[in-house]
């Protein structure tokens, strides 16, 4: 078997936070790092870690065929990609709008498998592994996260679909499914809602109006209370290297719970339960 330190590893959206942590674990690790960054000063602290920063946007067909270019020349094997890219998204599905949904899709799904695409011919003959980063947003949505939630439900689903077509080939595809982490990504998926709730017509605000100022008061408290993207990162550096791995892996408690309770819990149950704890969150009544 190729070694870590005469393998090449990728880890997409690695600019900060959860890729970053992941980036510089797999390097620690001895493994040779591309990762996937948006500037070129994102990758500056990535270098004293040993990692080899490359600009992609994993929605940029230059950017992908810039990176395979890079794999094809480099005589070590892929062992591992690790598709992390992402962006957030919150607020009613009646008032987001669909040009939001596009973007989000774009990014959450529709550019991993631009990139995996791209790179499965190295992954086959390198006999690597495909890890896909989605979320516990991705087996359980609720109010206020549709659009998100919906991109990494579709990211799922493409895993599933493409574990059993890469099975017979030696290419296992993991996937992995954070809970809260402590990153500033979060707060730039409530970000917009302030733009949202001001487009909303009166008739709206009366629908959602608490639910919009809910949101960020909720994903604020919900990532405060998550793991740290180092510890984050180790749960991927072993999906990514582990001999025998899972098909899932989960990230912090709330995610193992919510994700277990959900498989035999009533709809209407944990409808309840999540709306619940949503309203925690509500304007006091007055």
């Amino acid at each position: 078997m190729t070694t870590s330190s005469e393998s090449l590893a990728i880890v997409t959206g690695a600019s900060t936070g959860m890729g970053a942590a992941t980036a510089r674990e797999l390097a620690r690790r001895g493994y040779h790092v591309l990762a996937g960054v948006r500037r070129e000063r994102d990758g500056q602290s990535l270098l004293d870690a040993g990692v080899e920063p490359v600009i992609l946007d994993i929605t940029d067909p230059g950017h992908i065929a810039a990176l395979t270019a890079r794999v094809e020349q480099d005589p070590r094997p892929l062992r591992a990609l690790i598709n992390n890219a992402g962006i957030p998204g919150a607020g009613p599905i009646e008032v987001t709008p669909l040009d939001e949904w596009r973007r989000i899709f774009e990014v959450n799904l529709f550019g991993h498998v631009a990139v995996i695409q791209a790179l499965l011919p190295a992954l086959v003959r390198g006999r690597g592994r495909i890890v896909n980063i989605t979320s516990l947003n991705g087996r359980l949505s609720m109010a206020g996260y549709g659009p998100y939630a919906s991109s990494k439900f579709a990211m799922e689903a493409m895993s599933d679909a493409l574990r059993n077509e890469l099975a017979p080939h030696g290419v296992p595809v993991v996937v992995v499914e954070p809970g809260g982490v402590k990153t500033a990504m979060a707060g730039h998926g409530t970000a917009r809602l302030s733009d949202l709730g001001a487009r909303m017509s009166p008739e709206q605000n009366e629908r959602y109006g608490d639910l919009v100022q809910a949101l960020p008061s909720h994903v604020a408290a919900f990532t405060e209370a998550g793991n740290t993207a180092e510890e984050a990162a180790r749960t991927i550096a072993k999906a990514a290297t582990v001999r025998r791995p899972r098909t899932r892996y989960t990230i912090g408690t709330t995610a193992a719970f919510l994700i277990g309770v959900s498989r035999f819990l009533p709809d209407r149950l944990l409808d309840r339960m999540t709306t619940a704890d949503l309203r925690k969150h509500y304007r006091p009544v007055r």
